[in-house]
């Protein structure tokens, strides 16, 4: 009795590790659901919004100028921000806000990725920390799923004259 019901424990405790381990890999190298809050992203994406993320872009350097990522947020390592990514490496990206007078420009370094928020006047974001490394990029965010009405693919920025092609 006291085998059987050891035997049980452990197939039990087998099959936990092994279904955990399988959803590890799911969420860490495929994708996952986050809910993004804040102003930042906005109109593209409302404060509680409920987005699919994959991280498969991330790990064939498939990101391109336009996606929204998911990020780990350069001042706080804790926390993750939610931005467009507006130049990549070797790109020409315009540095300053867009109420200044005279605007200035600068050059992506490689290995990094210049990301800012659709919301320019309420948004943290490269024109405040600089190229964010893109190691730092844990996903591409491809489609919001909640609110309903609002289900599907994002909208293109509404910032899409900041993308430079030089």
């Amino acid at each position: 009795m006291l085998r059987n019901g050891l035997g049980k424990t452990f197939r039990f405790l087998g099959y936990t590790v092994q279904y955990g381990c399988i959803a590890h890999c799911a969420f860490e190298y495929l994708g996952g659901i986050v809910v993004c809050s804040g102003p930042s992203m906005e109109p593209t994406i409302q404060n509680s919004d409920i987005v699919f993320s994959e991280n498969l872009s991330r790990h064939f350097y498939c990101i391109r100028k336009g996606d929204i990522v998911i990020v780990k947020s350069p001042n706080d390592p804790k926390s993750n921000i939610c931005k467009r990514v507006i130049g990549l490496e070797g790109d020409k990206v315009c540095t300053s806000n867009p109420s200044d007078f005279l605007k200035s420009h600068s050059y992506v370094p490689k290995g990094h990725v210049w990301l800012e928020g659709d919301n320019l006047r309420n948004s943290t974001d490269s024109r405040c920390y600089g190229p964010v490394p893109y190691g730092l990029i844990r996903g591409r965010i491809c489609f919001k799923i909640w609110p309903l009405n609002d289900f599907g693919f994002l909208r293109a920025s509404p910032n899409s004259h900041r993308f430079l092609d030089d």
